[in-house]
């Protein structure tokens, strides 16, 4: 019987796996050498990765692999990407060496805004709150000025506070809606910190302001916090070509255009073909963005807010044909850093950035942007083409070879043989089991 553990944070590394093999990992008779072999032999990198988080086992370990040829503003890059599905990069790839004779990507970044609010419940007089608000603002924005004198001086800081009333949502529910610049650091820190001043600051404020009645003065902070939507930290990707550049599977330049843009209009208006589509468009994103040691959840999150933001989840991308010329972009919110937090500290993140040039906060977003949508190229012409599977399971056969423990002479064998045959695991199979026998 599995009985509740105490102080399991406080037992060393061996003697967590030691409980852990004993009470759940008792059949299997590998977890403890699996465990222990992706520990690091360097010490102190594997005490390193253990303070990234708490209770580690082990390390986790994604492929980090590269997509070369991406001209980005007339500026060559090779891309770090960390993910481990088959494909991803390679279709990154060769959208990035097609569009590099092109004319290349062109993106620009239009707005680096994020937002943090302060909840609140307040009761009273609205009117009151409004009055009070204005009259303590400043009083607000100075009790957080040690903690922006540094960013202030890299061009960052608070940008703009409002007062939100939000009582038509939940009764009594009232926020600060801030709005604030981190310059090359993602900025989650600097901002949880400033918005926790804040509601303090404002709450006691409130408790002495000689206009509230007894009531009023009972301001209940509820919570301070950033959001990761960021709808105004905005960045647009975009590639561009005659329709006679796009020629391609027998099809004219005309007629691939005109198949490539209808499956984007599938994309806006139906939501389940449309979540796919930017789950292609994530692969590429979010592999950029783990790689650089950035926090590709709250992206993730961020983007698909951002796709529903007409009301109805949407493709992110779009497309168009006009004047003999085909368009194809996408504008999508991306909140990220280039200093701080595991960009300084990852050894792999440290070497991200170096192979991209040492990009500044704005130029990793324009380079995650345009990875998101050379993946979505990808991915779409594949779909109008060949079929998403025939590049997709060619690119998965070494896995399905891992998975029936294939021989480095079988995986050659094999291998040569499915460059002129469809792969699907039951072929794979049946192929392996007629070279056994």
């Amino acid at each position: 019987m599995i009985t509740l553990i105490s102080g399991f944070s406080k037992l060393s590394k061996e003697e967590k796996i030691e409980w852990l093999s004993q009470t759940y990992l008792a059949n299997n008779k590998d977890a403890r050498e699996i465990l222990t072999q992706y520990w690091n032999p360097d010490s102190s990198l594997q005490q390193l990765h253990e303070e990234f988080t708490e209770n580690t086992l082990s390390n986790y370990y994604l492929p980090f692999g590269l997509a070369p040829n991406f001209l980005i503003n007339d500026r060559l890059y090779a891309i770090p990407m960390a993910i481990e599905e088959s494909s991803v990069i390679a279709a990154a790839s060769k959208a990035a060496k097609f569009w590099s004779k092109r004319g290349g990507f062109k993106a620009e970044v239009l707005g680096t805004q994020k937002i943090g609010q302060v909840h609140f419940m307040y009761t009273g007089d609205a009117k009151k709150l409004e009055d009070f608000f204005s009259k303590i603002k400043p009083k607000l924005f100075a009790a957080v000025a040690p903690l922006t004198k540094n960013m202030e001086k890299r061009g960052g800081g608070v940008m703009n506070m409002e007062l939100r009333n939000k009582t038509r949502l939940l009764a009594g529910y009232y926020q600060l809606h801030c709005t604030f610049e981190t310059k090359d650091s993602m900025g989650a820190n600097f901002i949880n910190s400033c918005l926790e001043r804040f509601a303090e600051t404002f709450k006691a404020e409130a408790e002495t302001h000689e206009a509230f009645d007894a009531a009023e003065k009972q301001v209940e902070i509820v919570m301070s916090i950033l959001s990761n939507y960021v709808p105004d930290c905005i960045v647009r990707a975009e590639v561009s070509c005659p329709l006679t550049e796009l020629a391609d599977h027998g099809m004219s330049g005309e007629d691939f255009a005109s198949k490539f843009v209808r499956a984007l209009k599938i994309a806006e208006a139906e939501p389940y073909r449309a979540v796919t589509h930017n789950k292609g468009i994530m692969n590429g994103i979010d592999a950029v963005v783990l790689a650089t040691g950035n926090d590709f959840r709250a992206v993730e999150a961020g983007i698909h807010a951002y796709a529903s933001k007409e009301g109805k989840y949407s493709s992110l991308s779009h497309a168009q044909v006009q004047d003999g010329q085909f368009r194809f972009w996408l504008e999508i919110p991306l909140a990220l850093g280039t200093v701080g937090g595991l960009t300084a500290l990852h050894p792999l993140s440290k070497i991200a950035l170096e192979i991209l040039q040492k990009p500044s906060a704005e130029e990793l977003m324009k380079i995650v942007a345009v990875t998101g949508l050379a993946q979505n190229f990808a991915a779409v012409k594949s779909l109008i083409t060949t079929g998403i599977q025939q590049g997709h399971m060619k690119m998965h056969l070494m896995n399905i070879l891992n998975q029936l423990q294939a021989t480095a002479q079988e995986k050659e064998v094999l291998t040569a043989y499915f460059k002129d045959h469809n792969v699907s695991h039951s072929a794979v199979e049946q192929q392996i089991e007629k070279l056994r026998s």
